[in-house]
């Protein structure tokens, strides 16, 4: 993960809220080491992490009841990283 993190940003990966939609449940916390893009859609709550969020993209999670963080947000609030998941 510190690898991907210490990426330039030209090699950062850019996630979609599908793949995000389709990898987590309800109440998940996704890290996503890059950019989180607005294609698709979500239909349940959850907390993601990221470097960054298109406008889309931060306003679909936030519709369905999420919430969208920094990565710094996400250290400070779970220092352990405990039950949360890697999609990139």
């Amino acid at each position: 993960m510190a690898e991907a993190l210490t990426k330039s940003r030209r090699t950062r990966v850019a996630v979609n809220v599908t793949k995000v939609s389709r990898l987590t449940k309800t109440g998940d916390t996704v890290l996503v080491p890059g950019k989180v893009l607005g294609a698709g859609e979500i239909d349940h709550s959850i907390k993601v992490a990221a470097f960054g969020f298109s406008e889309q993209g931060r306003s679909k999670i936030e519709a369905a009841g999420g919430s969208c963080l920094t990565i710094e947000q996400l250290v400070k609030e779970n220092p352990k990283g405990v039950g949360v998941k890697i999609v990139g």
